[in-house]
């Protein structure tokens, strides 16, 4: 679930990106990476995280499951759509003149300035990523102690 939701949260964020710097051209462009990006980042930090670690023994507590769930959802499916569509809409804007781009001296303020609005607009998105990022480690805890007791038998042994 959080994978598909980062890829819309992509989507989404560009289109907020485009409105803002009034970026009519190369849609498709900039909207085929904003989708697949952040969906096989997120897929691919989940399993780094909590799947893998959880498969090998290496995580066996419910709470820390469901943090590291609930920052990657944060992080791979809310912030990193929003920093990937910004400079990929900025290029953009600057290809085809489409909005004023500041001096080489104030770039960052720039920057900081055009993402405020698209930051206030996300933040449902980083709620819901977060909320469903912690619910799917919570979940995935859940099978994996019921896969560890039909393997082993035992729920003592897994929670020390």
């Amino acid at each position: 679930v959080a994978p598909w939701n980062a890829g819309l949260a992509g989507l989404v964020s560009n289109s907020l990106f485009r409105r803002v710097l009034n970026v009519q051209a190369g849609r498709f462009a900039s909207s085929l990476p904003m989708a697949v990006l952040p969906f096989l980042t997120t897929a691919a930090l989940y399993h780094g995280a909590v799947s893998g670690p959880l498969l090998s023994g290496d995580l066996s507590c419910p709470s820390c499951t469901m943090i590291r769930g609930a920052l990657i959802g944060l992080v791979g499916g809310g912030l990193y759509p929003i920093l990937l569509a910004l400079p990929v809409n900025l290029g953009l804007a600057a290809q085809y003149s489409s909005a004023p781009l500041p001096e080489k001296g104030s770039v960052l303020r720039f920057c900081a300035d055009i993402s405020r609005p698209v930051f206030m607009k996300m933040r449902p998105v980083f709620v819901l990523q977060t909320f469903f990022g912690g619910y799917l480690g919570s979940r995935h805890f859940e099978s994996y102690i019921k896969l560890a007791r039909i393997t082993f038998g035992k729920e003592e042994e897994l929670r020390e």
